[in-house]
């Protein structure tokens, strides 16, 4: 297993209290409170995080690519789309005008692009195939030059797709990824068992999965022993997130916990002050569950 750091604590999400998460929106407003932590985070010898496609991102990724030798070894997983950018300019827009809107913004010039939009809005709603590539490449233009390891699909987009059947958005999203940028696609989710068990049927092999998991159940859905059946059964590559339970679960009892299921390759946790980050790091380092590459 290998650690991952995430951002959920800098862009102010806490999923049990809206206190703490305006706490932390305040605190991380500024890009050097951020930096500040993913120094701290590096030193600690993580190299890998998971940053959301929030456009503050893009100044954190201009950072890392303004000091390589500080950040020699750093590895990245990209988590699309940022929700919250699209809803705004859905409501503002509209569907189709937010996409527009955000495939014109990347700057990219891509004849794809030119092409639909001079077609007119029908040809767009025509082809989603194709307006999910150029979303993908807008969205990852921010973390050109950087080591991308996988990309994650969001799991607000994840599961929507999954309620709504769409085979082929996800056999795409898997195979863009490999071939137009040569990374692993990986897939946030909400009700694991179900994804695991659909992306089989569409010959999806060994996906990467992330989940929340941990003793106390904690968003699993529908069960943890329907977690704990499917990752011990193997086929899929896991990454669990939320193993503290948003504090319910204390760091012996996580780790004890997840230390018990060998398919996981992973695990995803964010903190926000230096001795948080090094009293997990070393907690796992102790117990040789997660030990940071």
């Amino acid at each position: 297993m290998k650690l991952i750091f995430g951002d959920n604590q800098f862009f102010g999400i806490n999923h049990m209290s809206e206190e703490k998460a305006q706490a932390l929106s305040e605190r991380f407003s500024k890009l050097d409170s951020v930096i500040n932590v993913i120094d701290h985070a590096y030193e600690a010898g993580i190299r890998d995080f998971m940053f959301t496609t929030h456009d503050r991102v893009q100044q954190i990724c201009d950072h890392f690519r303004q000091h390589p030798n500080r950040y020699r070894g750093i590895r990245l997983y990209p988590a699309m789309p940022y929700a919250h950018k699209y809803a705004n300019l859905v409501a503002d827009k509209g569907v189709m005008g937010a996409v527009v809107d955000v495939l014109r913004g990347d700057g990219s010039s891509s004849g794809a692009l030119r092409a639909m939009l001079h077609a007119g809005r029908g040809a767009l709603q025509q082809d989603p195939i194709t307006i999910m590539r150029l979303l993908v490449d807008a969205e990852l233009r921010m973390f050109h030059d950087l080591q991308v390891e996988a990309i994650f699909l969001q799991n607000i987009v994840t599961d929507l797709l999954l309620g709504l059947g769409a085979r082929n958005a996800f056999e795409e999203f898997v195979s863009y990824a490999r071939r137009q940028h040569g990374v692993d696609a990986g897939f946030i989710t909400m009700n694991l068992p179900l994804l695991a068990s659909y992306l089989r049927t569409c010959g999806v092999e060994r996906p990467l999965l992330c989940a929340s998991f941990n003793k106390s159940g904690y968003l699993m859905n529908p069960s943890r022993a329907s977690y704990e059946a499917l990752i011990q059964e193997g086929g899929q590559r896991f990454v669990a997130m939320s193993i503290f339970a948003s504090g319910a679960v204390t760091p012996a009892e996580a780790v004890a916990y997840v230390r018990g299921f060998r398919n996981i390759e992973a695990i995803l946790f964010g903190a926000s002050s230096k001795l948080h980050i090094e009293e997990t790091v070393g907690y796992f380092q102790e117990r040789a569950v997660a030990v940071p590459a």
